[in-house]
């Protein structure tokens, strides 16, 4: 892979309608970095250590017409660490203007303006405003593009030793211990790694519910204050987490990364499935009920309940056990 630095000035081309431009990259020599007019650009923000700020988001906060910033006091304290002067037009952009707010940054976008949309840290959508202008922009059939970076979910994800290949993000736990406890326990089938955020006020809380929900086995990764200097990936099973928190509670943002369920705890709650005589049974009724041919009734019935992999019971056997009940 070639390293940004050792690119030559002259063999990288700007797309056209691109902003002219170059930012220093690694303190090597400047490379162009360009800069799509006429777009929204989602960038993604350090979410803790300001050198992760990458040379398309020094250039993008420099050259930007419009920037979109979820806190634009944090942002102009980002621009001044990384040492970039923000010559746009900055306006904030959050949960509750976003929707509001999306349409009207659009028509700069119509008419040529590079929009850029920044939250406090992270990817914008994530958790963060930015979808509203993305769903917008797709509406209004304008181009949306990212500047990809830091990322709590996908570090927290490989730090935790978990499984990667499969996974889901279900973002902030509910607030309320019981939506929280319906919550997990919707989940306690799912056997796909699972990545939560949660607070400093509601950690050790939650880690009860987590226990209740999963049992003191499961393994799991407490992940806190991501790429700072005090960075810490307390990792273990649900009951030792659970105990450190009680002993030494965590400060900062954390991110938790649950695995996910072993096909015999998935298993032990998916619902119970109907047997091959329960299924003859109700394909008989709809046949009789809707004036269907039995044979169009038993697919019906078969794919209206699966079985709890996903599969389907066998339409052949069904069969079988019409034919038997009828004799």
């Amino acid at each position: 892979m070639t390293n940004a630095a050792d690119v030559n000035v002259n063999d990288v081309n700007e797309p056209a309608g691109a902003k002219a431009g170059a930012a220093a990259v690694g303190g090597g020599a400047a490379t162009p970095v360009a800069v799509p007019a006429g777009t929204v650009v989602l960038a993604a923000t350090p979410i803790g250590n300001v050198g992760d700020a990458s040379a398309r988001l020094r250039a993008l906060l420099e050259r930007a017409d419009i920037v979109a910033a979820e806190d634009t006091r944090r942002l102009y304290d980002l621009a001044n660490r990384l040492g970039v002067h923000v010559n746009g037009r900055v306006v904030a952009y959050h949960d509750h203007n976003e929707r509001d707010k999306a349409d009207g940054l659009l028509d700069n976008v119509e008419t040529g303006a590079t929009v850029l949309v920044v939250s406090d840290a992270g990817m914008p959508t994530i958790n963060d405003p930015g979808l509203a202008i993305v769903r917008r922009a797709i509406e209004r059939g304008l181009p949306v593009t990212c500047a990809p970076g830091p990322s709590a979910v996908l570090d927290a994800l490989a730090l935790s030793g978990l499984p990667t290949d499969r996974f889901c993000y279900e973002g902030f736990l509910p607030r309320k211990h019981s939506e929280r406890v319906q919550h997990l326990r919707m989940l306690q089938g799912e056997r796909r790694t699972m990545v939560f955020y949660e607070t400093l006020h509601r950690i050790e809380e939650s880690m009860e519910d987590l226990l209740d929900a999963f049992g003191p086995n499961r393994r799991m990764a407490l992940c806190r204050e991501l790429t700072k200097d005090y960075e810490q990936i307390r990792r273990g099973t649900i009951v030792e987490i659970r105990d450190g928190v009680r002993e030494d509670p965590p400060r900062g943002e954390m991110v938790l990364v649950v695995a996910g369920a072993s096909d015999e705890e998935a298993a032990a709650v998916a619902p119970s499935s109907l047997s091959v005589e329960d299924l003859a049974v109700l394909a008989i009724d709809r046949a009789l009920e809707d004036g269907l041919r039995i044979k169009e009734a038993i697919t019906q019935v078969v794919g209206e309940h699966p079985l709890p992999d996903g599969s389907l019971v066998n339409r052949k056997q069904v069969y079988q056990a019409v034919l038997a009940i009828k004799q």
